[in-house]
C-alpha cells in the first residue's frame, strides 16, 4: 500500500503490544452489517483534469437555493447575508485564527465572542450564553446532559415534535451514559400534554418553538409545571430569526435555550458548517458546556476580556469536564455577530416581521388551491401543507420546473404513511412575490394532473 509504511512485522508487533490478535479486533463495536466487505465501486485513478471535470459534472446536478426560488427549511434557512459579512470574516486574522491557547493575548477574538454571547443572551431572554457550539443538534444534546447534571436525575423527555435530527443526535449522545431519553411519536396535530409525563425522576423536558411542523407555542404553563417537580425546561429554536418577533424562551420560563444560529450571517452551504447557540440562567453557569468569555479590567483599569470559563477536557481534569465539545464555531459565530450588529435590535425585529408577513401571504395563496390544506393555526415563517399527492413526488416534479418547493416530511420521518403527503414550506425575505406565484402555479399543476 503506497501510503502505509509499516511492514507486516511492525503491524504484528503493534497489535501484540496492545493485546489484540488482528486489526479487525479494533472494530468490534462496529456492527457487522455496517462494515465494508469489499472495496467501494469507485472509478480507477485518472488525470487531475479529468477528475476535476467529473466532479464539476456531479456538482452541476445540484439545484442550489441561490439558483432557483427556494422554499426549503426544516432547520436550515435561506436569508440574505450582507456582503460585508463575508468580506470581514475573510480577513486573515479571523479566517486563519485557531483556538486561543493563551486566550488573554487574543483580545480581539475574546471581544468578538463576548459580543456574540451578549447578542445570544439578549435574543433568547437568558442571563448568560456561551461562545457557541458546533450546531443546534449537538447543543440540544449538551443541554440534556447539563440538565441531568444540574438536577442529578437521569431521564429527559423529548417533545414529539422536536426536529428528528435533534432527537437522533441527543439519543446518540446519551446511549453510552447512565442517562436516558423518552420521546413521543411525532404528530402533526400538535396535541401533546408533556406535563402529564412529569415526575420527580425527570431531569428536563425538551420542546422546540416553533416546532418541527412550524407551530408556535406558549410554553409558560409547561415551564411552571416543570419547575413544580424540579425539572428544567429546555427550549430549542431552529429558526433564530423568529426571536425577533415572538416572546423569548427566557420570558416564558425556559431554563436552557439552545438553537441553530445559521439564519444570521451563515449561508446554507449544503448543510454546514453552522453555529450552535447555548444560553442559560446565571445559577446554572458552572454546568454550562463550552466556553464563556467575560469582561474585566486590568491592573491599570483598562477594559479587557478573559476566558472566564472553559469546560473542555484539555483545560481541566477529564473527570471534571462538563463537555467533550472541544471548541466553538468561531468563524460562524463571528459572522452571526457581524450580521446581527448590522441589523441592530430594530432591524432584527423588522426582519422577523417581514418573514412572518411574507409567509402568511404565501400560506393564504397555497391554502386557496383546491385539494391543498395549510395545517397550521400559528406559525412564524414555516408551515405544513397537506397535498393530495406524495410530497416527495411533488418536490421532485417542482425541481424539474426549477423550483425548490419545500421539504417532504417523509424525508425526515420516513416510513410513516400519515406524513407521506405533508410538505414543509418556508418563506423568508429572499422570496419575491414572483417566486411565490411560481410555487403556487407549480402546486396547481401538480395536484390537478
Amino acid at each position: 500500500m503506497r501510503y502505509m509504511p509499516h511492514t507486516a512485522e511492525e503491524r504484528a508487533e503493534m497489535l501484540d503490544k496492545i493485546g489484540v490478535s488482528s486489526v479487525d479486533d479494533l472494530f468490534v463495536d462496529i456492527p457487522q452489517e455496517a462494515r465494508l466487505t469489499a472495496l467501494l465501486d469507485l472509478p480507477a485513478h485518472a488525470p487531475e483534469m479529468d477528475v476535476d471535470a467529473q466532479i464539476q459534472a456531479y456538482g452541476a446536478q445540484n439545484l442550489a437555493p441561490s439558483e432557483a426560488p427556494s422554499f426549503l427549511g426544516a432547520g436550515a434557512y435561506r436569508h440574505h447575508v450582507p456582503s460585508i459579512v463575508d468580506h470581514l470574516i475573510q480577513r486573515s486574522e479571523f479566517l486563519t485564527a485557531y483556538t486561543p491557547y493563551q486566550p488573554e493575548i487574543s483580545q480581539g477574538t475574546l471581544q468578538a465572542l463576548f459580543e456574540f454571547q451578549s447578542q445570544v443572551a439578549l435574543v433568547t431572554g437568558m442571563d448568560v450564553a456561551n461562545a457557541s457550539m458546533y450546531d443546534g443538534a449537538t447543543a440540544c444534546a449538551e443541554a440534556v446532559l447539563m440538565a441531568c447534571r444540574v438536577t442529578r436525575r437521569k431521564k429527559a423527555i423529548l417533545s414529539a415534535n422536536l426536529h428528528p435530527h435533534y432527537r437522533g443526535v441527543t439519543e446518540t449522545a446519551v446511549q453510552f451514559t447512565n442517562f436516558s431519553v423518552e420521546a413521543n411519536a411525532p404528530s402533526v396535530s400538535g396535541a401533546e400534554d408533556l406535563s402529564a409525563e412529569l415526575g420527580k425522576d425527570i431531569a428536563c423536558v425538551v420542546v422546540q418553538n416553533p416546532d418541527f411542523f412550524g407551530r408556535l407555542q406558549d410554553l409558560s404553563d409547561l415551564a411552571d409545571k416543570c419547575h413544580e417537580v424540579g425539572a428544567l425546561l429546555v427550549v430549542v429554536v431552529t429558526e433564530v430569526v423568529s426571536l425577533g418577533v415572538i416572546t423569548s424562551p427566557g420570558e416564558m420560563g425556559a431554563d436552557i435555550v439552545v438553537g441553530e444560529g445559521q439564519s444570521i450571517g451563515v449561508p446554507l452551504s449544503f448543510g454546514g458548517p453552522y453555529v450552535g447557540l447555548f444560553a442559560t440562567r446565571q445559577k446554572y453557569v458552572r454546568q454550562m458546556p463550552g466556553r464563556l468569555c467575560g469582561e474585566t479590567v486590568d491592573q491599570d483599569g483598562t477594559r479587557g476580556f478573559v476566558l472566564t470559563l472553559s469546560t473542555r477536557e484539555q483545560h481541566i481534569r477529564r473527570e471534571k469536564a462538563t463537555s467533550n465539545i472541544c471548541t466553538n464555531a468561531g468563524l460562524c459565530s463571528l459572522a452571526f455577530s457581524i450580521h446581527m450588529s448590522l441589523l441592530g435590535e430594530a432591524g432584527f425585529a423588522k426582519l422577523a416581521q417581514l418573514n412572518h408577513g411574507e409567509a402568511v401571504a404565501a400560506a393564504d395563496k397555497i391554502n386557496a388551491i383546491d385539494g391543498i390544506d395549510v395545517l397550521n393555526d400559528t406559525f412564524f415563517n414555516e408551515f405544513t401543507v397537506r397535498l393530495p399527492v406524495p410530497a416527495a413526488q411533488a418536490v421532485e416534479q417542482m425541481a424539474q420546473m426549477g423550483i425548490l418547493g419545500g421539504v417532504p416530511v417523509s424525508r425526515l420521518l420516513p416510513g410513516q404513511p400519515d406524513f407521506e403527503n405533508l410538505l414543509l414550506v418556508t418563506v423568508t425575505e429572499t422570496n419575491s412575490d414572483a417566486d411565490v406565484d411560481r410555487l403556487v402555479a407549480a402546486l396547481k399543476e401538480i395536484t390537478s394532473a
